[in-house]
This record gives structure tokens, C-alpha cells and sequence, in this order.
């Protein structure tokens, strides 16, 4: 029976070494795989003429190529005056149909919060009380809340955005008091990586690997040196401090008798 618990623990732990290498591989290789084929459906709305699979092979993440060389175009013509003035004028016309409108200005507000170089944008981390008093959650101060909001309450109050977990693309939007939030000393990217990883991954640290391999042992092997040469640099200073400490009593107690002999002597001669 023993032998047979040890034989299944033993198949067990290969079987998840090798999941948890399958898996996240596995799944990167999907979604990557499934980004560029979506990128280069793109290239059906270019010309048959102008097309490159006219004249050169098809290669996979040629649409990817090509999406990153048109949007540097387009920001490089957007960027002169003429270019922000043909914008401007696109903008007005969507501005005035109904149905386009809303979503092209809520997809805009949403791209400029995120990539735009505004002054509020997921400013700061911290934490606040959620989903009841007395549990913790990490959210990102957003920005200013509404003077129509504002003017409403006493407490000066903070746009939050609360995210879910392992997917921080949905979430809650939250106004809170500020008083009822705690400042979290760690940037925003951290707080990312700790949300996606389920609190697996530290602020400033990496995945844990697995505790076998040769640099796991090397970290354990200079961990267990470092240990030992701490011990012993405290038992030298130690045994350093007890000698000096003797040396020091021997000349002070011959000083003393010194000392003491000199009155007698001086006594006699009188």
C-alpha cells in the first residue's frame, strides 16, 4: 500500500510539472495564433492590385505588419495641421449621426484614458472596501469626480475603477470618499500584474517557478552560505568584543594596584 502511494504521488506531480507547462504555452500560442489571423483578415479591404499576397507569399503576421505601418502613417498625417483639420471635420460629421455618435465617442474617451497622456488616467493604486466592510480590494483612481456629483456630497470624492479578477477589462465604475481609500505604495503596472495573477505574482517579482532544476537549487545553495557566513561573522565579532573586554579589565586592575602601591611606598619613605 505504501508503494502504491508513493507510485501515484510520483505520477501526480509529473503530470502537473508538465500541465503547467503545457497549459500556459499552450494558450499563449492560441491567442497569438488567433491575433494574427484576425489582423490579417484585415487585408480582404485591400485591393485585389494592391494586395501583397499578389506578390509575395503568404506569410504569417503580414497583416500585423501592415496595421502597425498604417497607424504610424495615419499619426504621422494627423500630427501636421492639414491632417488635424481633416480629423476635426470627420469627427463633426460622425458627431452628427445617431446611431455612430455614442459608441465613436465613448470608444475614443475610452482609447484616450488608457493611451492618451492625460493627467488622471489610472493615476494612482489603492485599496478600497469591497465586496463588504473589512475585505480589501485593489482599484485605480481614475480621475476628478463631476462637479455635478461633487457638489452633492461633503467628502471630497474620487472616480474609481474597481477591476475583476484574472480579467481586469471589466469592472466597476465607483465613486468613494477619498478618506475611505488607502494609498498603496506600489505603481500602477504592479497592481496589474498582482490583479492577472490572482495574487500569485509580488509587485516587482516574477512567476514562482517550480522548487526542483539547478537554479533553484543554486538560489537555496546561496541562501545557505549566506546564513553561514552571517553566523559566523557574529560569533567572530562576538569572541572579538569578550577579548577586548578582558584586555581592557587587565591594564585598568594593574593601573588600580599601581595606584594603590604608591601612597604605601611614599608612606615608608616618610
Amino acid at each position: 500500500m505504501g508503494m502504491f502511494k508513493w507510485f501515484r504521488a510520483k505520477i501526480r506531480g509529473y503530470f502537473l510539472a508538465g500541465l503547467l507547462v503545457i497549459v500556459p504555452l499552450g494558450v499563449t500560442v492560441v491567442v497569438i495564433t488567433a491575433i494574427l489571423r484576425l489582423i490579417d483578415g484585415l487585408l480582404v479591404i485591400i485591393p485585389p492590385q494592391f494586395h501583397p499576397h499578389t506578390y509575395l507569399p503568404k506569410i504569417p503576421g503580414l497583416g500585423l505588419v501592415l496595421a502597425v505601418v498604417l497607424v504610424m502613417i495615419t499619426g504621422i498625417l494627423v500630427k501636421n495641421y492639414i491632417g488635424h483639420r481633416v480629423v476635426a471635420l470627420g469627427e463633426y460629421i460622425l458627431s452628427g449621426i445617431p446611431l455612430v455618435r455614442p459608441v465613436y465617442a465613448a470608444v475614443k474617451q475610452v482609447v484616450q484614458a488608457m493611451f492618451g497622456d492625460t493627467a488622471y488616467a489610472f493615476q494612482r493604486a489603492i485599496l478600497v472596501e469591497y465586496p463588504r466592510k473589512g475585505v480589501w480590494a485593489i482599484a485605480f483612481v481614475t480621475g476628478k469626480t463631476y462637479d455635478g456629483i461633487q457638489d452633492k456630497i461633503d467628502k471630497k470624492m474620487i472616480n474609481v475603477f474597481l477591476p475583476t479578477t484574472p480579467n481586469p477589462t471589466s469592472g466597476f465604475y465607483l465613486v468613494i470618499p477619498e478618506e475611505d481609500t488607502i494609498q498603496l505604495d506600489m505603481n500602477v503596472e504592479d497592481a496589474f500584474k498582482l490583479l492577472i495573477s490572482c495574487g500569485v505574482v509580488e509587485p516587482g517579482g516574477s512567476v514562482p517557478q517550480f522548487p526542483f532544476g539547478k537554479r533553484q537549487r543554486n538560489a537555496r545553495n546561496a541562501e545557505s552560505a549566506r546564513q553561514v557566513a552571517q553566523l559566523e561573522a557574529d560569533a567572530t565579532s562576538s569572541t572579538h568584543s569578550t577579548s577586548s573586554g578582558q584586555a581592557g579589565s587587565g591594564p585598568s586592575g594593574a593601573g588600580q594596584s599601581g595606584q594603590g602601591g604608591e601612597p604605601g611606598k611614599s608612606a615608608d619613605k616618610g
